[in-house]
């Protein structure tokens, strides 16, 4: 049984993906990886098909019709049979000496039944054209190497996990029946928040897994490329809002988790249309906040009253530029779009 499966969504990545699936390569025997040609019209199937040929007992491509990042993912959850899951996107890499480190532990826990259902690891902004690239690490909010659990973990008022930080164990991503939408961008939020109340050890590699490339200018984090997309950060946003609704959280620590991340997501709504600063999208922000207080008015009082929550709602044209201030000076802090 493979530790652990690499699953790299493609769409139209010939240019890129051959040095993303080599990077998830090195994890050898013990790694599978499943190379996802989501309907691609370039050579992507065909470059991916020389890896399964090439590797045939590490790579399986699965060929499908184009549903989206979303729809890949749910692919290869679906598909896998390595006892931990990564995404990889194909323009990013995981780190080699990372990767080494990461088996072993893996195979540790598997072999000392440690139950672990969340790995976390660190990330790196691998942004083109910056010498220095900024690392995301959480030492600050969790204990390292430790198995822990929510009530040992404590986020910063500018940390969150992302896809690019976590390995859910596949059985966790299974039980909570997660279903990313086809279609839709931004679904990686989804991705990390839907599993979390079906965790309950927890473990904190500090290593650099993954290098997540910011440069291209298609790129779905490009804030140009998010405020044209702002419909589709609105519709992830509500989805995580009617998930964080069903669920039934016992712990007060997981839900200080799920609400700080539910927390950013209205916040990136929230500056990027403002940064848009039509009437439309203002309307649509407004809306979206008023969407939120009529679905759940206990999380709207805690999101509306946050940090970020005040930050980012200050009152008429110069709270906006205020706020537009206050992200512009995180965003130069550490790196991202």
């Amino acid at each position: 049984m493979k530790l652990l499966t690499v699953a790299i969504p493609c769409y139209n990545s010939e240019d890129y993906m051959e040095k993303s699936i080599r990077s998830a390569l090195n994890g050898g025997e013990k790694v599978e990886v499943l190379i996802i040609d989501d309907g691609s019209t370039d050579s992507t199937l065909e470059i991916a098909k020389k890896y399964e040929k090439k590797f045939p007992s590490i790579v399986k491509v699965i060929h499908k019709e184009n549903g989206g990042h979303g729809d890949a993912v749910n692919s290869g959850i679906k598909n896998a049979t390595g006892i931990y899951f990564k995404v990889l996107d194909s323009d990013d890499v995981l780190g080699k000496k990372a990767m080494t480190k990461v088996l072993n532990f893996l195979e540790k826990a598997v072999e000392t039944d440690m139950d672990i259902d969340m790995v976390i690891t660190n990330f790196m902004y691998d942004k083109q054209g910056v010498k220095r690239k900024k690392v995301m690490k959480y030492k600050s909010a969790m204990p390292v190497e430790k198995v822990i659990t929510w009530d040992d973990v404590k986020f910063g008022q500018t940390q969150y996990l992302l896809m690019h930080s976590v390995m859910y164990r596949t059985a966790v991503l299974r039980a909570s029946s997660l279903e990313l939408p086809k279609h839709t961008f931004y679904v990686d939020n989804i991705y990390v928040f839907t599993p979390l109340p079906y965790v309950n050890k927890i473990y904190y590699l500090d290593v650099v897994f993954y290098k997540y490339y910011i440069g291209r200018d298609d790129q779905s984090v490009n804030e140009s490329v998010m405020i044209k997309r702002l419909d589709q950060q609105y519709r992830v946003t509500k989805i995580m809002l009617d998930d964080y609704c069903a669920m039934h959280i016992t712990n007060d620590k997981l839900d200080k988790v799920l609400v700080h991340y539910f927390d950013m997501m209205m916040c990136v709504s929230t500056i990027m249309s403002i940064r848009e600063g039509s009437k439309l999208r203002l309307k649509d922000k407004e809306e979206l906040w008023e969407h939120l207080q009529l679905k759940n008015p206990e999380l709207y009082k805690k999101v509306r009253k946050s940090v970020l929550g005040r930050s980012m709602n200050l009152p008429g044209k110069y709270g906006r530029k205020t706020s537009e201030f206050l992200y512009k000076v995180v965003q130069k802090i550490f790196g991202f779009n």
